[in-house]
């Protein structure tokens, strides 16, 4: 079994290679992802595939970014240790694979909620922001236990100077608090507005912008006029 898992390893290894695209590679550089396959393509790869958590595992360890994207995509979520998922986060140092280990793993692992609370507080603001958007999930899917206003209150203590993507992950809590929570909407609304975060971010036409004020009014229309 071994060396067929090594077979496979190799085999698989090759095929990225063949996938490597320099122009895919040059765009994604410009947001700290450094692999130049076409997402399209490795999810094609990955359904062909199918679940390996053996071959997952290897392919993880390559610490090749495209490999690791794929991994995430083959592997079985709930056969990771706690301790196992708590290592690959700190490991996974570029943006694509951090948002995918989070959103396709971590989310469907039993260990979620004991990370979420671990990372929450991590001084590594990569770390956090996974706990921030864990958090923001329970935000969204199941609110009940968390303290909504005290997260309130560190988005307003802290989002205006953290990190980036620290800074995003807190901000979308913010405005998914606005968005799902009339109770607390002016509050966040008024939050958003104080701090000013992304308010100038560039958006493309038809899409929402994140900054939070302008986020909320959008998804809460669309919500009352469905």
């Amino acid at each position: 079994m071994a060396g067929t898992t090594a077979a496979a390893l190799a085999e698989v290894m090759a095929e990225l290679a063949a996938l490597e695209d320099p122009r895919i590679r040059a765009v994604n550089e410009k947001h700290g992802d450094d692999h130049g396959v076409n997402l399209g393509k490795l999810r094609a790869l990955a359904k062909r595939l199918k679940t390996q958590q053996e071959l997952a595992r290897r392919l993880w360890a390559t610490e090749d970014t495209a490999a690791r994207l794929l991994a995430l995509l083959v592997c079985r979520p709930k056969a990771f240790g706690r301790d196992e998922l708590d290592a690959m986060l700190r490991e996974a140092r570029t943006p694509k694979v951090q948002d995918w280990l989070v959103a396709y793993v971590v989310r469907k692992s039993p260990h979620a909620e004991d990370l979420r609370v671990a990372w929450f507080a991590d001084p590594d603001p990569v770390v956090a922001s996974a706990g921030w958007a864990l958090t923001t999930e329970r935000v969204a899917k199941k609110p009940d236990g968390l303290d909504l206003a005290a997260l309130l209150d560190v988005v307003e203590a802290e989002m205006k100077d953290a990190p980036g993507r620290l800074q995003w992950a807190m901000n979308h809590c913010l405005a998914q608090i606005g968005i799902d929570h009339a109770e607390y909407r002016a509050r966040a609304i008024g939050i958003g507005e104080r701090l000013e975060v992304l308010k100038d971010y560039p958006t493309s036409p038809g899409c929402t912008s994140p900054y939070a004020p302008v986020w909320i009014d959008e998804m809460v229309s669309r919500q009352q006029g469905a």
